[in-house]
């Protein structure tokens, strides 16, 4: 039997403009925006943290150098914290970083899409499977979805596997669509992915999110720099052409997924995160019942 290799690596595509978010993203990633008191970009790295990860590798824009000073220490911050003895504000900070030299740094140049992002990750990611995660797909669960999908990985083969979620037809038109196979518990075959099909001809319900396990042969198909939807390199499509080249699965995670690239999203990820947190939700939950109409 061949022995599956393990994913100890992670990129996360951070190079968007954040136009949706204007004026809020004019000198601020979009990533850096709070949901509660932590950023969206923070969520994602302690998912991937959580499910065993090593290397985190960011992918990154003009203007997002802020991201990679949040990942690092701040001494002067931290030495004040621990004078006036915040402890728990200190280890806020201090829980919140990756162990030292695992995280990189590269640059997306140009705005050519998903699949364009993650090949700039390639020289980083080298001959290994490896993770991308999305931050604006804010996940909540216990365990976290990667976690959760590292373990149909390893049930499944290895391979490629994407997270997945039911969502109603009229919506296809905004994801990847899966053409699904012999299904066992929440892990589904996937025999085709369609990207962005219009919802009358899409094989099913059944759309791709914002998490992935790679094999780096998808390097070689991403060097082809082909265009799809939209006009940019679509990582679903260079997906797709994995397919029968070895194991590919969807996983449906029982995490909550909140999508934090949109103004509604993201209010009710801060709304619902919120009402989880026992020192938040005594204050907010009648404040809420003030504002229901």
């Amino acid at each position: 039997m061949t022995q599956i290799k393990p994913v100890r690596k992670a990129v996360f595509p951070v190079a968007g403009m954040g136009t949706r978010f204007l004026p809020a993203t004019k000198a601020v990633p979009k990533e850096m925006l709070p949901v509660v008191d932590k950023p969206v970009i923070q969520y994602a790295v302690e998912e991937a943290k959580e499910a065993g990860i090593e290397q985190f590798v960011f992918v990154t824009g003009r203007g997002k150098t802020v991201i990679e000073d949040h990942f690092d220490h701040a001494y002067e911050l931290e030495s004040l914290l621990h004078e006036r003895e915040k402890t728990k504000e200190l280890n806020s900070l201090l829980e919140g970083l990756p162990i030292t030299g695992s995280v990189s740094f590269t640059r997306q140049q140009k705005p050519l899409g998903l699949g364009h992002a993650a090949w700039c990750a390639r020289h980083l990611v080298g001959d290994e499977p490896f993770a991308v995660l999305l931050p604006d797909d804010l996940m909540i669960g216990k365990p976290g979805a990667l976690k959760q999908m590292i373990a149909a990985y390893e049930k499944s083969g290895g391979g490629v596997i994407v997270a997945a979620e039911e969502k109603p037809r009229e919506e296809t038109k905004r994801y990847g669509v899966i053409d699904p196979g012999k299904r066992s518990g929440n892990i589904t075959e996937v025999k085709a992915v369609v990207e962005k099909p219009d919802p009358a001809k899409a094989p099913s319900t059944l759309c791709i999110i914002g998490r992935y396990i790679l094999q780096p042969e998808i390097f070689a198909e991403l060097d082809r720099q082909e265009k799809g939807a939209g006009g940019e390199i679509q990582l679903t499509d260079a997906m797709a052409k994995l397919i029968g080249r070895g194991p590919f699965h969807a996983v449906e995670t029982d995490c909550a997924r909140y999508d934090c690239g949109d103004k509604v999203g993201f209010l009710h990820a801060n709304i619902a995160v919120g009402l989880a947190r026992p020192d938040i939700a005594p204050a907010l939950r009648p404040l809420l019942k003030g504002l229901a109409v």
